[in-house]
């Protein structure tokens, strides 16, 4: 078997990513469920369907929604992030929905996305025993479905989403925070809807897909406190800087002074039911059957990578490089090992990137002169970081590509500006926004010695 070359490596860990994607493509996803809906809906004798999402993929889940379920369905109400809303293209094509949309900020929130909260509460209130309440709910709910609680400007809560950001904190500890500066997260927006029957289709975004933190869990009970709010602000030190608002909502909710997020076996989620519909490990299970497909020897090799994104580019790197020296296996023959989850980036300098840019080039430093390796890093939704990239591709001449056009790798990597590292050099995965968000994916082709 000849040694493949970099264009063909490139092309390949991009068929897998494509395919990966497709498997949990939201608008079949959600399809996949309009019988389900619709029996729910004649057996308990609704005479509403309200509709209401929010996330990255809230506009594909509800074009499913509104194509399959016409006859039921009232005008619904999704938020989703800017230049994700796929309802636009098809206004222009001439095809109108009746589904409202907001785009809006994320990962910071902005006013788009707190009117269409707003908006969303003001229907809740008006659901009845007799209303069935449909949720679709995808990675960037968080950001996306902002109401303050009481006392707590839109200001204030995009300060501290921002310091939690830049401090590293992973999306467990930024969701327990989130939760208890909010009027819908951690169980609140059940409780507005109680006693309406709510069905709520779900794509994770986070490892281990923990109801209560996707999306912060709005119609999930919540596991976590006020007080385990207060510990991850001082985990990071962030307690002088936090906003004073955001402080006494979080020492007045630990004293006992406001109530707590709702619990399990509160009354208001006896009428709930969260239905994950597709996740990072699905994602994952269907590269490595198109890997296989490919002829590639393919291997999950973890499901929940989280940490430091360099750090998760050096061990990964060290992995290839050990499958790369194994005197096993017969010559030539091509290995790919896949990986998913969701890693963080403690921001120190003031370039421009993302976790899976950071991942890349470190890996990339790591394999520096090796042949016949090659990386795909990137987020499924499409967007790394505040920019137009997914991630990268990179390879054993990555960084020697870089030097010659006198790049220093390092300095890029110091001062977080990845993003510009890998658009000199022409190593960037722009997909545009993808329509899913099941977190992040590794691939890396290896082809033995």
């Amino acid at each position: 078997m000849e040694s493949m070359d970099n264009a063909e490596s490139k092309k390949l860990v991009t068929q897998i990513f494509n395919a990966s994607l497709e498997s949990v493509d939201p608008y079949e996803s959600v399809k996949k469920y309009a019988d389900k809906i619709y029996i729910v809906y004649q057996e308990g004798k609704y005479t509403s369907l309200y509709l209401i999402g929010f996330g990255k993929a809230a506009c594909p889940m509800a074009k499913a929604i509104e194509e399959n379920l016409p006859d039921i369905t009232d005008p619904g109400i999704v938020i989703t992030k800017y230049g994700h809303n796929i309802f636009r293209k098809s206004e222009a094509g001439g095809q109108k929905s009746e589904i409202k949309i907001y785009e809006a900020g994320h990962p910071v929130p902005d006013e788009n996305g707190q009117g269409g909260t707003k908006e969303i509460v003001s229907m809740l209130k008006q659901s009845d025993e007799n209303t069935l309440v449909l949720c679709l709910i995808s990675g960037g709910g968080s950001a996306l479905l902002v109401d303050p609680y009481d006392g707590i400007t839109l200001d204030e809560k995009k300060k501290i989403t921002d310091l939690l950001l830049k401090a590293g904190a992973d999306i467990f500890e930024l969701n327990t925070v989130r939760k208890h500066i909010s009027n819908v997260k951690g169980g609140r927006l059940a409780e507005i809807a109680w006693p309406a029957k709510i069905m709520s289709l779900i794509l994770s975004d986070v490892i281990g897909d923990r109801l209560d933190i996707i999306a912060s869990g709005p119609t999930s009970p919540d596991s976590s406190t006020f007080n385990d709010a207060l510990r991850v602000l001082e985990k990071y030190k962030l307690t002088e800087q936090s906003p004073s608002s955001v402080m006494k909502v979080l020492y007045d909710g630990t004293n006992g002074l406001i109530p707590e997020t709702p619990k399990e076996g509160n009354k208001i989620f006896e009428k709930v039911e969260n239905i994950v519909i597709g996740s990072n490990k699905k994602a994952l299970e269907a590269a490595r059957t198109k890997a296989e497909s490919l002829g590639l020897k393919a291997e999950i090799i973890s499901t929940e990578i989280t940490g430091e994104a360099r750090e998760v580019g050096k061990w990964l790197a060290k992995k290839a490089l050990a499958v790369k020296s194994e005197a096993s296996g017969v010559k030539g023959e091509r290995k790919c090992f896949i990986s998913g989850g969701e890693t963080t980036v403690a921001v120190k300098g003031n370039g421009i990137g993302g976790r899976n840019m950071e991942l890349a080039l470190s890996f990339a430093m790591e394999i520096e002169g090796i042949d016949g390796i090659t990386l795909l890093s990137a987020g499924t939704d499409g967007t790394d970081g505040p920019t137009d990239a997914a991630g990268a591709i990179v390879n054993g001449n990555t960084v020697q590509k870089a030097r010659d056009k006198g790049l220093m790798p390092e300095e890029f990597l110091w001062n977080n500006d990845t993003y510009h590292f890998f658009k000199e050099i022409d190593e960037l995965l722009v997909t545009g926004p993808t329509g899913t968000n099941v977190m992040d994916i590794q691939l890396v082709i290896v082809e033995s010695q």
